[in-house]
């Protein structure tokens, strides 16, 4: 571990994880994650992210964040070319600006000059693993994720952990277009339908892209706590991606009587979209469990227009997750991204026969009117058969 991994360890460690106990269950518990590391046991793993506390601490996450994605140790032999060195990406500028608003909530009491620093980390990290893989398309709300990797992991670690969760776990929300983005937030009126119909028919009306920056940013933006986000991420990177949605669910629904209270349609989508900075996020995690065992994703109308190259079908057996390459991924995000261009040519195609309705059908009776036309100058029979009919 260099300098810059080791002071950023201090930092992270700097924020509690949670309240200072040296009890025995917890002593347990962080021999039973360490063990569970070691035997490269990720199912173990699953069950004690969902726990009280995860796990517990960022010495034992930097242990268990990278085996839950899949990451493999590096060789000298497989070490590639220095990331400055890589063409430029086309979204940099913008990530720059959203790096300057970054690190608002954590850490705390640090000097100009290390917050500083701090952005410059940051900035090299997201611009590393997209210049690393350059298909992916940056989002706003991606440096809220990539601020919490960072300061748990270190520079280095996060580099390689950031790039496996992009191309495989939040895959569609790096493609070019909304559209897989949209088609998740979908599954939220499903799940809420099943679980709280009369809740789900006073929102009807609103569009579910309330959830958007919640789970676009693994809810990094809306949660101010260090030690919640970091707790909560344990579970999220325990889970498969769709979690994340049943966790929005729990969210709506946990506020009903607040929702209820509110009719009027814009205020009602700015409630929804405010997501409680401060939640006991052991009982949320517990909950969301809850409804996911009851109405799994096979269950909810929308999932079967989930593509089946979405990362929400193909990073489901996180305890295989060692098994998934950053090549498979891209070959999904390519897949997905012509399935992207087909809808949207289809799309013109169909707008385009809506504006030209008019002038098709009236094309068409001419069309029609010059086939029958032939066919009577072929059949003159048929034409005299008629006339001594309507002559009688």
């Amino acid at each position: 571990m260099d300098e810059d991994d080791d002071s950023l360890r201090k930092l992270g460690e700097k924020q509690p994880n949670l309240p200072q106990r040296q009890s025995v269950e917890d002593s347990a518990k962080a021999a039973g994650i360490i063990d569970a590391c070691e035997s490269n046991d990720v199912a173990a793993l699953q069950k004690l992210a969902q726990t009280p506390g995860g796990f517990l601490s960022d010495g034992l996450r930097r242990k268990t964040w990278p085996l839950l994605l899949g990451l493999q140790p590096v060789s000298q032999s497989e070490k590639t070319t220095s990331w400055e060195k890589l063409p430029r990406h086309r979204d940099e500028e913008q990530v720059q600006l959203d790096v300057n608003r970054a690190f608002i909530f954590y850490p705390h009491d640090l000097t100009e000059e290390d917050m500083t620093q701090r952005k410059h980390e940051l900035y090299d990290l997201i611009v590393e693993v997209l210049r690393r893989y350059p298909f992916l398309c940056y989002f706003q709300g991606f440096h809220d994720i990539c601020q919490v990797f960072l300061l748990v992991l270190g520079r280095q670690l996060s580099a390689q952990s950031v790039a496996r969760l992009s191309v495989l776990r939040i895959r569609d929300f790096m493609l070019p277009t909304l559209g897989p983005t949209t088609a998740q937030l979908r599954l939220l009126p499903d799940v809420l339908g099943k679980a709280d119909p009369e809740l789900r028919r006073h929102v009807a009306s609103i569009e579910p892209f309330y959830a958007l920056a919640g789970t676009l940013t693994m809810y990094a933006h809306n949660i101010e706590a260090y030690h919640d986000i970091a707790r909560l991420f344990d579970v999220l990177l325990a889970r498969e991606p769709v979690f994340s949605i049943y966790m929005f669910a729990q969210i709506v629904m946990d506020r009903r009587e607040e929702i209820f209270e509110i009719d009027e349609p814009d205020l009602l989508q700015v409630v929804l979209a405010r997501v409680p900075p401060k939640m006991n996020m052991d009982e949320l995690v517990q909950r969301s469990d809850n409804l996911y065992k009851k109405y799994s994703p096979e269950t909810l109308r929308s999932w079967r227009r989930i593509s089946p190259s979405s990362a929400l079908k193909t990073a489901r057996q996180i305890d295989r997750c060692d098994e998934q390459s950053l090549e498979q991924g891209e070959l999904y995000f390519k897949t997905q991204s012509k399935e992207l261009q087909w809808l949207e040519l289809r799309e013109k195609a169909k707008m385009a026969l809506w504006i030209y309705r008019r002038p098709i059908r009236i094309a068409s009776m001419a069309i029609a009117v010059g086939i029958l036309a032939v066919y009577l100058r072929r059949n003159p029979g048929i034409v005299n058969s008629f006339v001594a009919v309507f002559s009688r």
